[in-house]
């Protein structure tokens, strides 16, 4: 039911995001996923790439500091007011929502959201008791685990 987020911290110099891409798209890595902070010395990116092992054992042996976490992805309404379908079960079971970010693409009919919260078992069932699907990582889904 987790997948797994890469977080990388980058230096401020320009050209630092494009050689993570050109450096994942050259291994034939695809990124699902991604939210970028780029404030001064705090530059994060987060990914969530389609070969989650590879991509950590690429980066850390190119030099990159990676740090790994558990995700969730879940399917989200595409309408306006949509996000709130996911947003309410984990409002009313008291889990505060580190980040979330969308996918990229669309693998399902309707939008993908990426969700940090600060307890994973009891958002999936709380979204679970409201019928949010909460996708796994799969390498039909074009993320592996």
């Amino acid at each position: 039911m987790v997948i797994t987020q890469l977080s990388i911290s980058l230096d401020d110099t320009p050209g630092k995001t494009c050689a993570l891409s050109e450096l994942l798209g050259d291994e034939g890595i695809n990124i699902r996923a991604l939210s970028a902070v780029m404030h001064g010395e705090d530059n994060m990116v987060h990914i969530v790439p389609d070969q989650p092992k590879k991509a950590q054992y690429l980066l850390s042996s190119n030099g990159y500091e990676v740090i790994t976490s558990e995700v969730i992805a879940v399917e989200t309404p595409d309408h306006p007011g949509g996000i709130t379908a996911v947003m309410r079960p984990l409002a009313r079971a008291g889990i505060r929502i580190r980040f979330f970010y969308p996918m990229i693409g669309r693998i399902l009919d309707n939008a993908v959201m990426i969700l940090g919260v600060d307890n994973l078992d009891a958002a999936i069932d709380a979204l679970k008791k409201e019928y949010i699907n909460i996708l796994e990582a799969r390498p039909g889904l074009g993320i592996e685990q």
